[in-house]
């Protein structure tokens, strides 16, 4: 029986899922409205990316001092009110500024958010109370991303965010009724809060997190036209075949939790990486089959979004004391995956390759990160047996 509590934390994932992956499908009804490019819709993407990066960590410092509660009631509302202005934009340069807006709460929610999830969990099975906050995101790339399509294309782009408006309506009360009351962080000192940046740790998980899942956009970002050009899939099928994506990052996510809790999340984030990269090589070369590119879109969507709560985790036991903080910054790092894996990825095709090189810009990603995640396990044995070696 999932607790209320942590469903509250999922409806919030689900208004931010759908408003961040929904623009994709978006691009040309907004263009063709508003009288501007595709380039220049896309512009609207980079903007929500820009805003997660700067309120991510600055709101948690600003806020990081009130109790969690009020801390996702404000965000939420923030959330709220931002996609409402969306959805009422003028023209494209109001929407620009709202998609930003929009972003700044987006890290902060599920900073907060994790860390809350972990304290209300029961013992032993804190990342799968992770897990439950990010089956959000992944239930919008089942239902709500395909359903916010459908609507921008038959009907108006406009009404798609009312319906993150509503999402966020929803969330808001449930926060309200459901979230329990913990306390706020006692005697908090923002100083000491920010040395995190000055550890080697920190820097090696934004680093796994930033380059690693980069590789899951590399392919995520060119997979309609990998579909249509290489599997020979129809436009109209490609809605219903990232249906099938988000149902394999909805199982990925929850299988995640559970590899974080039974092992740690350092090795949990090692192999998931490794496995992604085998995983991004295999779609290269089965692409031409129909059949197969289906069954290795649900297992490539399915291994990325493992990586959610071992992320979220291995931030939160290695920032002790600075844990919402910490929790925020790797849901920056990966939207500077986001940008980073769609940039590197297009390089291949702006030189002339197939619709099938960005997977291989992917694979080299996914295996940097590993390194990283590899590094850190290394830099960790080597402290502990130091401190042993002191106590001895």
């Amino acid at each position: 029986m999932i607790k209320k509590s942590l469903l509250t934390l999922t409806l919030g994932g689900l208004g931010i899922g759908i408003t961040e992956f929904v623009m994709m499908g978006l691009l040309p009804d907004i263009a063709k409205d508003l009288s501007i490019t595709i380039p220049q819709a896309g512009h609207l993407i980079s903007a929500y990316a820009l805003g997660v990066v700067i309120g991510a960590p600055l709101l948690i410092v600003i806020a990081g001092s009130y109790p969690p509660k009020k801390i996702l009631i404000a965000l939420m509302i923030m959330f709220t009110a931002f996609n409402a202005l969306s959805a009422f934009a003028p023209g494209y340069h109001t929407l620009f500024i709202a998609r930003l807006l929009a972003g700044l709460p987006h890290g902060a929610f599920f900073g907060v958010g994790s860390v809350v999830a972990s304290k209300i969990a029961e013992k032993g099975k804190e990342a799968q109370a992770v897990s439950l906050m990010f089956a959000g995101l992944t239930i919008a790339n089942i239902a709500g991303v395909p359903l916010g399509t459908y609507i921008g294309h038959h009907f108006l782009w406009r009404y798609t965010f009312v319906i993150v408006v509503i999402v966020g309506l929803i969330t808001l009360f449930s926060l309200k009724a459901w979230l329990p009351a913990l306390p706020a962080t006692k005697d908090r000192n923002l100083k000491q809060e920010l040395e995190f940046f000055k550890r080697p740790e920190a820097w090696l998980i934004i680093l796994m997190i930033a380059i690693g899942t980069g590789g899951l956009f590399s392919w995520y970002s060119y997979i309609a036209p990998l579909l249509t050009e290489v599997s020979a899939f129809s436009a109209d099928s490609i809605t219903y075949i990232l249906v099938l994506a988000g149902l394999g990052m909805f199982v990925g996510n929850l299988v995640g939790g559970k590899l974080a809790d039974r092992f740690s999340p350092a090795n949990a984030c090692v192999v998931l990486l490794l496995i992604m990269a085998a995983t991004l090589v295999i779609v290269h070369y089965i692409s031409g089959n129909q059949m197969l590119s289906l069954i290795m879109t649900f297992i490539t969507g399915a291994v990325a979004f493992a990586l959610a709560s071992p992320i979220q985790m291995l931030m939160i036991n290695t920032a002790k004391g600075s844990e919402m903080l910490a929790a925020s910054v790797s849901q920056a790092s990966f939207n500077i995956g986001n940008a980073l894996g769609a940039f590197l990825g297009g390089l291949p095709l702006a030189a002339g390759y197939d619709y099938t090189s960005p997977v291989f810009v992917g694979t080299l990603m996914a295996l940097t990160g590993a390194g990283f995640a590899w590094m850190l396990i290394l830099r960790n044995k080597k402290t502990r047996g130091i401190l042993e070696t002191i106590k001895n």
